[in-house]
């Protein structure tokens, strides 16, 4: 074999020096060479945290978070959608004043981070700037909000937050609100409220996308009625998996395709959740990971990952992701499925735990039988198509 090689090195320089070809470099993988995009990042809520670097490369073993610019780079996330994220409070004045203030805030703090990190993600506000980025080999920023809660009953505050950038949001998150009812709540609209109508209109006069995610079944089918464009879930995963509220059942699948949208499929509610009273009592503090002293921290995520080898969160792995996945597929078809897992949000099983485990899902739709184009519109493709889509009449 060490003669063969020889003789093989041998032809090869004999080529170079006689000015024949040289040989190919290796193709690189064909996930890296995608434009790999997520729907759902809740890795805001890190950025405020203090001793955490964005930059820096965490290790889940000692941290919680599932993202970073390196791992990014590791799982080839090329960006996605950074939320704003507000918990569900009173819908009295003083509530949606709070929230508003938590809202901007956030909204601030993914603006203050893109930008110290500009040398290697940058906002994007378009289809055309995620390719340019892209192009530019930077990562890409988009903003959105999960739960329209904050706005209050003043729609005019969707236009300082599309001003601000974002372009993706959804009504309503784990309860009903003043726009509709949640997947999780008690019904009380029966879908969407009259000023929940009247967002759906708004959202398509400013040109912003609408999720619905942890909308209730009626809230989807009205806002999928109403809506002059396609819309997207940016991170749920199918009911014929588990039965879950919270999940999107086959036949809303199929009329979302028919109507342009997409689902962007999620790691979650593939079981259900085990939120044990010490669970919830970690998942409460995780939520305001930003307030904690890194002392805090680490001991959160020491209880976190004990806890994690008596009691996991989901009953469920990448192997039963990747079935739900494929089942997605067959039924909404490859233009009208992309992926938003819910990392830093809750997202992430064994086998797929953070955002470097991303090139494997490739690997799977590969083997599956998917062309290369029909991978890449699922990755990106089929988001960037739904928000070119919108405000065409503006």
């Amino acid at each position: 074999m060490k003669r063969i090689a020889i003789l093989a090195a041998a032809t090869a320089l004999s080529a170079c020096s006689t000015g024949g070809d040289k040989p190919k470099a290796p193709e690189a993988p064909l996930h890296s060479r995608m434009l790999v995009l997520d729907t759902h990042l809740d890795t805001p809520l890190h950025f405020e945290r203090k001793g955490w670097n964005f930059a820096d490369r965490h290790d889940l073993a000692t941290d919680l978070s599932q993202l970073d610019i390196p791992r990014m780079k590791d799982g080839n996330l090329d960006g996605g959608f950074f939320a704003i994220y507000t918990d569900q409070g009173p819908l009295t004045p003083a509530g949606y004043a709070a929230a508003l203030d938590h809202a901007r805030k956030r909204s601030d703090l993914i603006d203050r981070t893109i930008a110290t990190h500009k040398d290697a993600i940058g906002p994007a506000l378009t289809a055309d700037d995620a390719r340019r980025l892209n192009k530019e080999g930077k990562l890409i920023a988009f903003k959105s909000i999960e739960n329209s809660y904050p706005l209050g009953e003043d729609l005019s505050l969707l236009d300082e937050f599309y001003k601000k950038g974002v372009r993706l949001a959804g009504p309503v998150h784990s309860k009903d609100n003043q726009f509709a009812d949640s997947a999780t709540g008690e019904g009380h609209w029966k879908g969407l409220s009259p000023l929940g109508k009247q967002w759906v209109a708004e959202m398509n006069r400013l040109g912003i996308v609408i999720d619905a995610s942890h909308s209730s079944d009626a809230t989807f089918d009205q806002i999928l009625a109403l809506s002059k464009y396609p819309i997207l879930l940016s991170h749920s995963s199918l009911r014929s998996a588990n039965d879950h509220p919270r999940n999107l059942d086959e036949g809303r699948l199929k009329a979302l395709a028919a109507k342009g949208g997409a689902m962007c499929i999620s790691t979650i509610f593939l079981s259900d959740m085990k939120m044990s009273p010490e669970r919830a009592e970690l998942f409460g503090k995780y939520e305001t990971i930003g307030t904690l002293s890194p002392a805090e921290q680490a001991d959160l995520t020491r209880r976190w990952r004990e806890l994690d080898k008596t009691e996991t969160m989901w009953a469920a792995d990448f192997e039963k992701y990747m079935a739900m996945v494929l089942r997605a597929i067959e039924i909404g078809g490859v233009d009208h499925i992309c992926f938003g897992a819910d990392w830093d949000g809750g997202g992430g099983l064994t086998g797929i735990e953070d955002i470097s485990a991303l090139p494997k899902v490739t690997e799977r739709l590969k083997a599956a039988g998917y062309s290369d184009a029909d991978i890449e519109k699922m990755w990106s493709g089929n988001i960037l198509r739904v928000l070119s889509a919108q405000g065409k009449g503006r």
